[in-house]
């Protein structure tokens, strides 16, 4: 049955990439949740571990926290309107469809529902599509996948909260060591690299923005970025490999830069605020690992440095 499965995907990508665009709306709705609840979870989680350190009067003001049940985890409780607080029940949960359906409004109480939600969910399918499109029905596809969709989360949570947890990115640079020593030794992926690329990739990945960090820091006397942009790119230098590190860090670079002007311009952002680079990150990781080759190949034959 699977082989027969594995069969009819590799002949025909169109159903396979249409497939993984359906998955790609139910890991999307999935990824709503954790970009929403995760960040509320750690710091409920920061609060009781700083109130080991202080007196009781203070550990009890550290303790007030957002107003949400007490028993608070991906899962638990079901998802409800943040305005009237009325249970989302399973039809109201399907992606897009039921947004479309109700308006983009509670169906209790008609309070308007954030377009950000189908948004996130039709993203990430069509990012899994062309994942899927790109790499086939091969494990570079599910490596690829993974990786999208730890990005999506990423960055929802790093423009909502400038944060990128521990939790997604150090998984994301051990899953990506561990593929490249189960799938990479074995040769022809295109994803994960060789065991060698990853472990230096990770390695260069996190000391570059950490240099970067430390210098800024000694000339400016200010933070330019936080930690988790450094095991971001550890990360991506984990399944990418290090021969693709400079092309992330010239592409967020350039879209960071891009994107702070555009902002500053059209919405009068005040520019000694702060700005998460995480987004710029993930987007140049992705495209790295979609088009990097050729990206590179490029470059270098428009340079006259390859023919």
């Amino acid at each position: 049955m699977l082989n027969d499965l594995a069969a009819l995907y590799s002949d025909h990508a169109v159903l396979f990439a249409g497939s993984v665009f359906v998955l790609g709306l139910v890991i999307g709705s999935f990824l709503n949740v954790v970009i929403y609840r995760l960040p509320i979870i750690l710091e409920r989680e920061w609060r009781l571990q700083a109130t080991e350190l202080l007196p009781p009067a203070a550990a009890d003001t550290m303790l007030a926290g957002p107003d949400v049940p007490a028993r608070f985890t991906l899962s638990v409780p079901r998802s409800a309107c943040p305005a009237c607080k009325a249970p989302i029940t399973a039809w109201q949960n399907i992606p897009i469809v039921s947004w479309l359906v109700l308006r983009g409004r509670c169906a209790a109480c008609k309070a308007p529902i954030s377009a950000r939600y189908p948004l996130v969910e039709l993203a990430t399918a069509a990012l899994s599509a062309a994942v899927a499109w790109h790499f086939g029905f091969t494990a570079s596809a599910a490596c690829a996948l993974l990786m999208t969709w730890a990005l999506v989360a990423l960055t929802g949570i790093d423009i909502d909260h400038q944060l990128l947890p521990d939790n997604i990115t150090l998984p994301l640079v051990w899953a990506g060591l561990s593929a490249a020593v189960v799938l990479g030794a074995a040769g022809g992926q295109a994803l994960p690299v060789s065991p060698r690329d990853a472990i230096v990739g990770a390695a260069c990945g996190y000391l570059s923005l950490w240099l970067v960090f430390h210098l800024f820091r000694l000339v400016t006397g200010k933070e330019g970025m936080g930690y988790g942009d450094f095991k971001l790119l550890a990360g991506l230098g984990a399944w990418l490999g290090w021969k693709l590190l400079p092309l992330v860090i010239l592409l967020a670079a350039a879209t960071g830069a891009v994107g702070g002007i555009l902002m500053i311009m059209l919405r009068g952002r005040d520019r000694a605020a702060p700005m998460p680079f995480g987004p710029y990150l993930a987007a140049a990781g992705w495209l790295a690992m979609m088009y990097g080759n050729s990206l590179v190949s490029g470059y270098l034959r428009l340079s006259g440095l390859q023919r």
